[in-house]
């Protein structure tokens, strides 16, 4: 959901985080910033490869040195660093999903790639920087295609993965609901459920974001839950909890 002064978006909790996208100034001086890094690597690497290899060798030498750090030099940040390359940390800014999750190996590859893209005409980001000045959350191409996006970094994401610890109120405690649990769902449903909810602390946030969805949103439609304000993940600990409940009575 887009505001003016952000983007909301809900955590596998259901806390409303506000991300702010980050301008196009700050992002200008942080590519600007890791351009400068980058082309004073490969000086470092041409020099150093020009004492130590022959010409022929020196050159093939330098080349792959020189690919290599082009093309890994984001990623490794994107994936070591939380989002967050030198220049980008200089600025207060990180790479983040468009859900507000880490991203993913495969989101910073293809966010990467498609730079050859936004490169175009090379002068200054020409074509991913006018998709990125039209574009409401100043997201370039490859964010838009990766499913990610720049945010003014104001405040940390966490992600607790505990039982039902997120809402002091269960909403699903309603007779209806736990006729239909105790009728709809099968022992062996039961089983799944408190197991997912056991292994989730030990799950990366964006797997098991997406398999809370997934669950949730089965139950969900299975049980007719009609809860604007229940995450996915809070409707998967809520029935478990109640489920847990009634086994020990």
């Amino acid at each position: 959901m887009f505001k003016e002064n952000g983007v909301l978006i809900l955590t596998p909790e259901h806390v409303q985080i506000r991300l702010v996208p980050a301008g196009m100034g700050s992002r200008c001086f942080a590519w600007f910033v890791d351009a400068v890094i980058q082309v004073g690597v490969i000086a470092l690497i041409v020099a150093i490869g020009s004492s130590l290899f022959g010409e022929e060798t020196g050159g093939f030498v330098i080349m792959t040195m020189m690919f290599i750090l082009t093309w890994s030099y984001h990623v490794f940040f994107d994936l070591r660093a939380q989002g967050r390359s030198p220049g980008k940390m200089l600025m207060g800014l990180r790479v983040v999903d468009e859900r507000g999750l880490p991203i993913s190996l495969q989101q910073s590859f293809l966010r990467n790639i498609v730079r050859v893209l936004d490169a175009q005409p090379i002068f200054f980001y020409g074509f991913g920087g006018l998709v990125a000045l039209l574009h409401p959350e100043h997201r370039r191409l490859g964010d838009i295609v990766a499913g990610t996006m720049v945010v003014s970094e104001t405040q940390t994401l966490d992600y607790p993965g505990r039982i039902a610890e997120g809402r002091q109120f269960n909403s699903l405690r309603t007779p209806r609901v736990q006729r239909l649990i105790k009728h709809k769902i099968s022992l062996d449903e039961r089983e799944f459920l408190l197991a997912l909810c056991l292994r989730a602390p030990k799950m990366d946030d964006t797997p098991r974001f997406d398999l809370m969805e997934q669950v949730g949103g089965f139950y969900r439609e299975k049980l007719k839950i009609d809860d604007d304000h229940l995450s996915s993940e809070n409707l998967v600990r809520g029935l478990t909890a109640i489920m847990f409940e009634k086994k020990s009575d």
